[in-house]
């Protein structure tokens, strides 16, 4: 199946969660497959889960590299720079920074405030009566609150949030004049945050950063806002997008649903198998440069060259996992790939775990026959033109509600 010609890049569609049959055909016979993206130099494309891990964790790829090369991308606008553009010890300098606030003791701790958000969304679902439209009810008011809330961040201003996180993720909505605006104006608002906050300190987020600014001197104030922009939106978007997709993965695979409902301490279980199950993003972005020729997959990637990763195909590489295309709850098998892996690891993944965790459990409990209001072609309309696939609008109805 080998090609001389790059492949045109992405593969899926966004109007559903499928994962492109093409994948299953690389990772057999071409792991490491050439493509060329809309937009930057062509890549390589690796689909097999050792490959994927390979590239991500392995620091003869870099992420710096990108600002300096035409980066293979689904966008018009380049990257300029920030956490996902670093390598350590930069990179290494800036993560420890904020990871203490995502370990998994800190966010357990907000647990009972995450379930108090989720018990109040659904309260006013069943007081408004169904059907209701999930992700603009449940789905991404919960997330939002919950970042707003650990940053320091007023929710008032979560319609501007929704613009700007739209902007960051646009892949052909709008124009680079367009998306670099709209930055513009969301880190102008950060840094009017900032200088509150230097003003009227908090117990939140951006007082802990403005602390490393100023009294140690450990970021710059670009970085600082950079970074807490990045988090704002990385700290709400996928989750809002991953609870509808869950919902709609659980709705249409009626039996693994009622065995979760009949067992909701499966809840930890499912939510892994989700995140694997679930392929997020349209396709495989954010490459990595090799500094140094590295084989991959049994090919040579020189110096220089870039390499995207496939986490969607990582995730369903059959030597990995048994019978990937089916969804097993109950599964216990290799770690997933969902969020990443090495330097770049997802800095919220402990967040997203316990948010996850809180909605499914919450609707699944509260909301009795949860379902379709009619049908999945009816009720749901797909986000279009963005990196990450998910409903845009998602109608659901229940049978009276606690």
């Amino acid at each position: 199946m080998t090609t001389t010609e790059p492949r045109t890049y992405p593969f899926n569609v966004a109007e559903a969660l499928d994962l492109d049959p093409i994948y299953a055909r690389l990772r057999e016979q071409e792991p490491l497959s050439r493509v060329k993206l809309p937009y930057g130099e062509e890549a390589w494309l690796a689909t097999r889960y050792e490959d994927v891990k390979l590239v991500l964790g392995d620091p003869r790829f870099s992420r710096a590299e990108v600002l300096r090369r035409d980066e293979p991308r689904m966008r018009p606008a380049k990257p300029t720079g920030g956490i996902l553009s670093m390598d350590p010890p930069d990179h290494t300098r800036l993560r420890r920074l904020v990871a203490k606030a995502f370990t998994q003791r800190r966010v357990e701790k907000l647990r009972p405030r995450t379930q108090d958000i989720a018990d109040e969304l659904v309260s006013g679902m069943i007081e408004r009566g169904g059907p209701a439209d999930l992700v603009e009810e449940f789905a991404l008011p919960l997330p939002i609150t919950v970042i707003c809330e650990l940053l320091g961040v007023p929710f008032a201003d979560r319609a501007d949030f929704r613009v700007w996180s739209d902007a960051f993720l646009s892949t052909n909505k709008l124009t680079a004049e367009q998306t670099s605006d709209y930055m513009d104006r969301m880190m102008d608002y950060i840094a009017g945050l900032i200088a509150q906050r230097r003003a009227e300190p908090a117990d939140d987020l951006i007082t802990g950063l403005i602390a490393a600014r100023d009294e140690q001197d450990k970021l710059t104030e670009d970085e600082m806002v950079r970074l807490a922009a990045g988090i704002l939106v990385a700290g709400h978007e996928t989750t809002a997008s991953q609870i509808p997709n869950f919902l709609h993965v659980l709705l249409t695979h009626p039996e693994q649903l009622e065995a979760l409902r009949a067992d909701l301490d499966l809840v930890p279980s499912a939510v892994e198998e989700l995140l694997r199950f679930v392929p997020l993003g349209v396709g495989a972005g954010f490459a990595r440069y090799a500094i140094e020729d590295v084989e991959v997959g049994g090919v040579l990637v020189r110096a220089g060259e870039p390499v995207l990763s496939s986490v969607g195909s990582a995730n369903r590489d059959e030597s990995v996992f048994d019978g990937p295309e089916s969804l097993d709850l109950a599964r216990a098998e290799a770690s997933h790939v969902g969020f990443g892996h090495g330097p770049h690891h997802c800095l919220g993944a402990q967040l997203a775990r316990l948010e996850l965790q809180v909605a499914l459990r919450t609707l699944l409990t509260r909301l009795p026959g949860l379902d379709f209001a009619h049908s999945p072609e009816e009720d749901v309309d797909w986000k279009t033109g963005l990196l990450v696939r998910g409903p845009q609008r998602m109608v659901l109805s229940w049978q009276g509600g606690e």
